[in-house]
């Protein structure tokens, strides 16, 4: 068998198959994960939530269990059988997506909402673990933002699906139609065959086993790392947590508009944003171990002006502009994250390494960003006048800057240090 690392090696067809459904499953993932947010307006009208209900229900209701089981569920990635774990995930975040329907109140959303959670955050840890697994290091980066445009494409769908059935059959509507399909999808993964672990690495990578979990926390590279993208994360979530909510109240735009032209910028702009960051990426590392985060240290000092552009124009077309841009930088880091993780971990620790990269990310975006801008909108009285959502969402370039200085001294880090 020829290196995994020679550029002529000839990838397997099963591979690109694997690649195709779990992107799909990513897709129906994302879907449901921010099918929420475009409903939040017509939810609020019928049981009138708070601002910081509305956060709690965005985001830390699905945070909750998605950050804390992660970890967990990373662990089992690294000794199980992960297409099962998968499809086990999928069925339970397709059920209760398609049950949030059926809520009754605040109790019975939050419920939904933290089962969701719960589902999904089976994926992320074994998904991209098989996918090191089937391709080999150099494409790894771009492999992994292939994967991540599920996010784009999935959170697209959300937007203009559930804005066209919320806004024709009612929202309640957009969760049956959107949720209990996901079902059938669990079939496809079954069918996929368990890749070996560690048999597309090359000489010298990592020789840790699933016991020296220790390692990961005694890199300062992967301390940055972590830290870096997390506050990255909390600013990039935060157009699909609070950005339709934001164009409703704060510019009167109309749900089905805001939905339409929300999914067809979440596409055009965040699918080959993110496939783009893998490409540019990968070719970053191969001038030096750190470039994968130096590149994305750039997206993220890139990402301030496009925030301040977005959060204080009032000017449609300048709208549009920031929010194509801005999406597809706030996306290019999503596949050069989880690689530089697996190439730190190696292949027997990468379901945990990616689960408390997740776990950051995720409490971060969703755990305290999402209900803090919702706090500080209810303190500065936007339900009257909700002009003032601007000041409280300027946490995100805030981030974005933070993120960009962390990603740097992390880049500079993994330089040094030695594999």
């Amino acid at each position: 068998m020829s290196s995994p690392t020679q550029p002529t090696e000839r990838i397997p067809a099963h591979s690109w198959y694997a690649l195709g459904v779990l992107t799909a499953v990513y897709v129906l993932n994302f879907l449901d994960r921010a099918l929420v947010f475009i409903l939040l307006s017509p939810i609020q009208k019928e049981f009138q939530f708070t601002g910081f209900q509305l956060g709690l229900l965005g985001s830390a209701s699905f945070a909750i269990f998605y950050t804390l089981l992660g970890i967990p569920f990373g662990r089992m990635a690294d000794r199980t059988r992960r297409k099962w774990l998968i499809a086990a995930g999928l069925a339970v975040w397709s059920l209760f997506s398609g049950l949030t329907g059926f809520a009754t109140g605040f109790w019975s959303l939050f419920l939904c909402r933290v089962m969701v959670g719960v589902g999904e955050a089976t994926l992320g840890p074994a998904a991209l673990s098989l996918l090191s697994d089937y391709f080999p290091p150099r494409l790894r980066a771009t492999v992994q933002a292939i994967y991540s445009s599920g996010i784009a494409v999935g959170g697209g769908l959300a937007f203009f699906l559930g804005g066209q059935i919320g806004a024709a059959y009612g929202w309640r509507w957009a969760f049956y139609l959107l949720g209990f399909p996901g079902l059938l999808m669990c079939f496809f993964v079954l069918s996929l065959r368990e890749a070996r672990r560690g048999q597309t690495e090359g000489a010298g990578a990592p020789a840790y086993t699933a016991r020296d979990w220790k390692v990961l926390f005694r890199s300062s590279a992967l301390r940055y790392h972590y830290a870096g993208y997390a506050l990255f994360g909390l600013a990039s979530n935060q157009l699909s947590i609070w950005g339709p909510y934001f164009f409703n109240r704060v510019h009167g735009l109309p749900l089905t508009l805001i939905g339409q032209w929300a999914g067809v910028l979440s596409v055009a702009a965040g699918v080959p944003g993110t496939i783009l960051g893998g490409v540019l990426a990968d070719r970053l590392r191969r001038r030096g171990r750190g470039g994968r985060m130096l590149f994305s240290a750039a997206c993220a000092l890139a990402s301030v002006p496009l925030w301040l552009g977005l959060l204080f124009s009032d000017n449609v077309w300048l709208l549009l502009l920031a929010n194509f841009v801005l999406l597809g930088v706030a996306l290019m880091w999503l596949g050069p994250a989880a690689a530089d993780v697996h190439d730190i971990a190696g292949p027997h620790l990468r379901g945990l390494g990616v689960a408390i990269y997740f776990f950051t990310v995720n409490m971060a975006a969703y755990g305290v960003g999402g209900p803090l801008i919702g706090r500080v909108n209810d303190a500065l009285g936007a339900a009257q006048d909700p002009s003032v959502m601007r000041y409280g969402m300027l946490l995100c370039p805030l981030a974005s800057a933070l993120a960009a200085l962390l990603l740097w001294l992390g880049s500079r880090k993994m330089e040094s240090e030695k594999q």
